[in-house]
């Protein structure tokens, strides 16, 4: 019983209203940058550039190759 009140409030909690970002009344939005010609929007401050993105690495290892030796891998003292 208890387990399924939870669950019921744990998904009442992930379905939160979705609003579009505006500036705390009386503020102002941050001012537009120096080297932008106008300045960005909500949406496009909040939009990671793709550079920021990790990459992913689909290369499949084919065949198993030893280690090179690594000078720091020390024994502890």
């Amino acid at each position: 019983m208890r387990i399924v009140a939870l669950t019921g409030l744990l998904l009442l909690t992930a379905c939160g209203g979705v609003q579009t970002l505006k500036p705390a009344p009386g503020k102002a939005p941050p001012p537009k940058p120096a080297s932008a010609p106008v300045a960005p929007t909500t949406v496009q401050m909040m939009t990671p550039p793709a550079a920021l993105r990790p990459g992913r690495s689909d290369e499949l290892i084919t065949r198993s190759e030893p280690r090179p030796d690594d000078p720091f891998d020390l024994p502890p003292r």
